[in-house]
């Protein structure tokens, strides 16, 4: 045993850092024996610790060699080497995470769906007599007697609504209207299509001298209720508007009177008769369409007269002022407009878009609501109306004098608030107009801001309904006998629902993800035989036959999955994958998958390529979507197409037959291209000041 001074001596060297005195007493080697007895041995805290600092040397002349450095670990902590990663491990677990993440959103689904059951339905009240108003946002009318009859609203809600003396219930929107607009979330209810009909029959039967305009949606030409206009409409004269042309990409310069003259020739084939003196455009021979021969052969005054076809974006305005100035100018004020369309066309959006421009009285404009807007087919459910603007000379002369200056101004010369909303219309769509008033009746609503929700409110019940907070001196307005009086009315009927329509086998949230609200990037993938591409898990293409290989150039929402796969492996994929991630619609898993319909076959075979720039056909899957395919030049093609069974495949004329032409480069070792977005215009606008 050393003595207690030297001892003492030794422990304050060491805690000096003296090496020298270290390296002479000799008490590395032993530090590094105690080391070397504690790896082998059981672990004991008399091992642990020791160690000189890092960077410190045990040599007498202090040079500090790095070979000569040494830190000291602590045994325990020592970790051992990893096995080396293999790729079924990750495949593992990026499936258990995958797997996990689908419980969680499912979990959450779930408690969002049992809160909107037990919340929101609240109690009906049978005995509760109807209100005898109408919901301003749909237009049925309102009551708290049943929630699967249109109009309804909890009878809480009702009777504290028709209590209050500034007349609440004439202000309050149903319960669904509410739904759809602030959760998104739609109630079915029990109105069958010949309801529809019947009830936009009877409006359009009316015997007063009317106009009305036909709705198209262009994403999902041809529309199949074109044909049975004439016996729907009746004597009456007829406008025929595509919508949504915002959506879609150019793809060569003068598509939109490409998509124009298309909308032309599939109303010539419905039947419908253009206006004397018009020029149809050329086709090539045996490819120009027949005029219908049952509407033909009717006299002029029993048959229905197509005057313009027109195409417009109820969305960002594009088209809409040159709609107004065409209305103004060729039917004038000769009586009432009926706004009629398939669901999903676009109509109530078109409503809202003309309530604020000036085809719509001032005071109109400020006392009646908006309709409810919502992806969910069969918004409207009865009719809904605004009085006309009477055309007088002075007010289309100012009106003139509006656009014109208007038309001299550019983009940095507006308001930052309106550049804002330009900006964010431009995020939504290809082409942007500007809709604006040129009367307008009260000063308050010069500034009015947009109608903002508050998104904390939103997350409970219907007792917490949000309301716009106005300033207190501010009055509604309000229509008057005389304000309407002798008035022509614009109305927006319920949406006709179609038949063999994707749409009605999808929820709410699915609905969502497959109808495009943006402009649509086109996504292009060169295939060889043998392959496969799913559009999602409610349409596939098999590609069978062909000499060489093919684009297919997906033209659908954004948010709607592509995927491609060999011809042996797609069952196996579709059985695995259908109402998960990869797929994403339907979602919901198995459970989900259960009461969907399976998919059903249909060969297609494609006329002979004409060029690697020019799509032959589009394969159109119902209402989500269509894939453009581009053979090589003379290739005829043999493909299989899939659709969900009640639903209808439409093989058609390409409606952008260069959409092929919109893309990037190809992706290195992939069959995908790098997706291209063309830019946004304005109209009504002039370039950028330099």
């Amino acid at each position: 045993m050393l003595p207690a001074r030297l001892t003492c001596r030794l422990l304050c060297s060491l805690l000096r850092g003296s090496t020298p005195t270290i390296g002479r007493h000799g008490l590395r080697e032993k530090l590094l024996e105690r080391r070397g007895a504690a790896n082998a041995t059981s672990r004991h805290p008399s091992g642990l610790g020791c160690g000189l600092p890092r960077g410190a040397t045990a040599t007498g002349d202090n040079q500090g060699r790095a070979d000569m450095e040494e830190s000291f670990l602590f045994p325990e902590y020592v970790p051992d080497p990893e096995p080396a990663v293999t790729l079924q491990d990750q495949l593992r677990e990026l499936q258990q995470r995958q797997e996990e993440e689908r419980r969680v959103l499912q979990r959450r689904e779930e408690r969002r769906q049992q809160k909107l059951r037990t919340d929101w339905r609240g109690h009906p009240d049978p005995t509760v007599p109807p209100s005898g108003l109408n919901c301003s946002g749909c237009g049925a009318e309102l009551h708290c007697q049943d929630p699967g009859v249109p109009g309804y609203l909890p009878s809480e809600k009702f009777l504290s609504a028709a209590a209050q003396e500034d007349g609440g219930l004439a202000q309050t929107v149903c319960q669904r209207c509410w739904l759809l607009v602030h959760h998104r979330r739609a109630l079915h209810l029990q109105v069958s299509r010949e309801q529809y009909l019947e009830l936009v029959t009877a409006a359009l039967r009316r015997p007063e001298p009317a106009l009305v305009l036909y709705m198209v949606d262009l994403l999902d030409l041809p529309d199949a209720l074109l044909p049975h206009l004439p016996a729907l409409v009746g004597p009456k004269q007829l406008i025929v508007l595509g919508n949504k042309v915002d959506l879609l990409p150019q793809d060569t310069p003068g598509y939109r009177q490409r998509l124009r003259e298309r909308l032309w020739d599939d109303c010539a084939r419905a039947g419908l008769l253009p206006p004397p003196g018009y020029r149809r455009p050329q086709h090539p021979s045996g490819d120009r369409p027949r005029d219908g021969e049952e509407n033909a052969n009717l006299s002029p005054r029993s048959r229905t007269v197509l005057r313009d076809v027109r195409l417009i974006s109820a969305k960002t305005g594009y088209g809409v002022e040159e709609l107004i100035s065409a209305l103004q100018r060729s039917w004038r004020y000769r009586g009432d407009v009926y706004l009629v369309g398939a669901t999903n066309a676009g109509k109530s959006t078109l409503f809202n878009t003309l309530l604020e421009s000036d085809y719509c009285i001032a005071k109109g404009a400020e006392a009646i609501d908006r309709a409810t807007i919502s992806s969910w087919p069969g918004t409207t459910l009865n009719l809904l109306k605004f009085p006309i603007c009477n055309p007088t000379p002075y007010r289309m002369f100012q009106r003139q004098k509006r656009l014109k200056r208007g038309a001299t101004e550019a983009e940095e010369d507006l308001s930052q608030q309106e550049q804002n909303k330009l900006n964010l219309l431009k995020k939504h769509g290809y082409v942007v107009g500007r809709v604006g008033r040129t009367f307008l009746y009260s000063e308050e609503q010069k500034d009015k801001a947009a109608f903002e929700f508050d998104a904390d409110s939103l997350a409970f019940d219907m007792g917490n309904e949000p309301v716009m907070v106005a300033d207190k001196s501010t009055k509604r307005v309000e229509l008057t006998p005389q304000d309407v009086k002798d008035a022509h009315w614009f109305y927006d009927t319920p949406g006709i629902t179609k038949e063999n329509c994707i749409l009605s086998l999808l929820t709410e949230k699915e609905v969502n993800t497959v109808l495009p609200t943006h402009s649509i990037v086109p996504r292009t993938f060169v295939l060889k035989p043998g392959m496969v591409l799913f559009l999602g898990a409610i349409g596939r293409i098999d590609f069978l036959k062909g000499n060489q290989s093919a684009w297919f150039t997906v033209v659908a929402s954004n948010f709607l999955p592509v995927h491609i796969t060999s011809l042996d492996k797609a069952d196996t994929i579709y059985q695995k994958h259908r109402g998960h991630t990869l797929l994403k619609v339907p979602m919901g898993g198995e459970e989900r998958m259960a009461g969907f319909p399976p998919l059903v076959a249909e060969d297609i075979t494609l006329d002979e390529g004409l060029g690697e720039s020019e799509a032959v056909a589009d394969i159109k899957f119902s209402s989500a979507g269509w894939v453009a395919v581009t053979p090589q030049f003379k290739d005829k093609l043999h493909l299989r197409g899939y659709t969900p069974q009640g639903t209808v495949l439409t093989v058609r004329r390409p409606l952008l037959p260069h959409v092929v032409n919109i893309k990037g480069e190809r992706i290195r070792r992939s069959v995908a291209y790098k997706t291209k977005k063309p830019p946004a215009l304005v109209y009504n606008l002039q370039k950028k000041k330099k």
